[in-house]
């Protein structure tokens, strides 16, 4: 596809609205991130990979959680760089840093792209200080094999790896898979500059297979991160076709290496707590479904009241508030069994308290 052929609907795969069409294709990439060649995939992994996604997919129905995630977010048009920003780094095979408050949706973000766009269940990756990506990528369980050695059972190697939700999102697919890195600013030092090597390669090795290819005449079958899919390894290799969708979210409370964010493209979530609309259907879309109607119309203005207080909450500048908060509130304070005013007022309070106040 050249660029005059790209109109504004194949541009816009996400919308994140709801109305996004599954991804079905991608144009191809630019030439210096195109990772497996063509005829590699097509050869040796096409068809075990249309299998995998059947599966795949199957799995992302069952994942209500992911689901409610996915369908509860909401962009404004007038947001534009966000779905501008999904767009290109699916275009571009490039991994997202997204920034914003807590409670912006950072995290929600990942679940709507692979809820709208159909593309499974999200890998999500939470990092601490002591997060490593060799653990992300796989685990070998040596000590299970030992065992097995000494009582004498044969197992295939296979039987001792797992891959982790890093490792799984690289393997051969047609469609890219979703990855969250969720918080990566907690991060060691060096985890940037690991992850560096990875997205620029889109490749990597598990060593305990790479030391017996010889042995090994045919793919090895492991365990991944998706529940009961296994995927078949050969030579010790796991090589992308497709770069995975890699959201990677911050809370700015750490600075990343120069050449990192070189390779990133970098979007700033919008700040909700002064737009009402926004805020309302926010609530709408996670406390809406299941209601009855009738109801839902009585308790409006009510929750028109809370979203009130909460805009001015977070117009306060010692006050920073996320719509988490928001959403708690309506929850409780919306309930057929209430407190009364002065508890109520107590309540809100207490739900609506600033991130940075004193308690």
């Amino acid at each position: 596809m050249t660029d005059t052929d790209m109109t504004d609907q194949q541009w816009k795969r996400f919308l994140g609205n709801g109305r996004s069409r599954p991804l079905t294709e991608l144009p191809d990439p630019p030439a210096w991130r195109r990772f497996m060649p063509d005829q590699e995939f097509q050869a040796n992994y096409q068809n075990k990979s249309e299998d995998r996604w059947r599966k795949i997919q199957d799995l992302a129905d069952t994942d209500s959680r992911g689901k409610e995630r996915g369908e509860s977010f909401r962009i404004e048009e007038k947001d534009a760089d966000i779905f501008n920003a999904v767009n290109a780094a699916l275009y571009l095979r490039r991994p997202l840093l997204v920034t914003g408050k807590p409670g912006s949706g950072k995290t929600s973000l990942a679940y709507a792209i692979a809820y709208e766009l159909k593309l499974g269940s999200v890998l999500s990756w939470s990092i601490n200080a002591r997060s490593l990506l060799d653990d992300a990528l796989y685990q070998y369980d040596a000590i299970a094999r030992l065992q097995d050695a000494q009582l004498k059972r044969e197992k295939p190697i296979g039987s001792y790896i797992r891959l982790g939700p890093v490792g799984t999102a690289f393997l051969p697919s047609a469609l890219p898979r979703v990855l969250l890195i969720d918080e990566i600013d907690k991060c060691d030092i060096n985890l940037p500059n690991d992850l560096l090597e990875l997205f620029e390669e889109g490749r990597y090795d598990i060593p305990e297979l790479v030391r017996r290819q010889d042995e090994l005449q045919e793919s090895v079958d492991v365990a991944t991160a998706d529940r009961d899919v296994p995927a078949s390894i050969s030579q010790g290799r796991v090589f992308c076709y497709q770069f995975p969708l890699v959201v990677m979210t911050s809370n700015g409370e750490r600075d990343f290496p120069p050449a990192f964010l070189r390779r990133c493209l970098r979007l700033r979530m919008p700040d909700p707590t002064q737009n009402k609309g926004a805020l309302e259907r926010i609530v709408e879309a996670h406390l809406k479904r299941g209601q009855d109607a009738q109801r839902w119309q009585r308790l409006e203005a009510e929750i028109g009241e809370i979203v009130d207080n909460f805009i001015a909450k977070g117009g306060q500048e010692t006050a920073d508030i996320a719509t988490d908060q928001l959403l708690n509130a309506v929850y409780l304070l919306t309930r057929d069994v209430k407190p009364d005013v002065d508890e109520r007022d107590g309540l809100k309070e207490l739900l609506l308290k600033g991130l940075s106040e004193e308690d």
